[in-house]
């Protein structure tokens, strides 16, 4: 069973920077996408950004122009530099890949808590 691992979160100020990284225990082929979720206490688990094999992007609104969303194809890995911080981005961070095989992976999740 292929798991995904997440690390790079923490605690960090506001204004500060974090960057996540995400890779799988073994290949995973066909990838078609990789994304990011995020899930703050009492809220829904929302889609943060996501990257698809053909190069597109997309991101949610609140985090355009802070967030990047990145991977190395090469590795399986995907990455997110996460700039500006706001408190407001205080979440458990999921890492997603899809595959075009319809296989859906999940981590475990990185915590990222943004405050003074």
């Amino acid at each position: 069973q292929v798991q995904l691992v997440e690390s790079g979160g923490g605690l960090v100020q506001p204004g500060g920077s974090l960057r996540l990284s995400c890779e799988p225990s073994e290949s995973i082929f066909a990838i078609y996408t990789m994304a990011w979720y995020r899930q703050a206490p009492g809220k829904q688990r929302e889609l943060v950004a996501a990257s698809t094999s053909g190069g597109n992007t997309n991101y949610a609104d609140s985090v355009k122009g802070r967030f990047t969303i990145s991977r190395d194809n090469a590795k399986n890995t995907v990455y997110l530099q996460m700039n500006s911080l706001k408190p407001e981005d205080t979440a458990v961070y999921y890492c997603n890949v899809y595959s075009f095989n319809n296989d859906d992976y999940w981590g475990l999740g990185t915590q990222v808590t943004v405050s003074s």
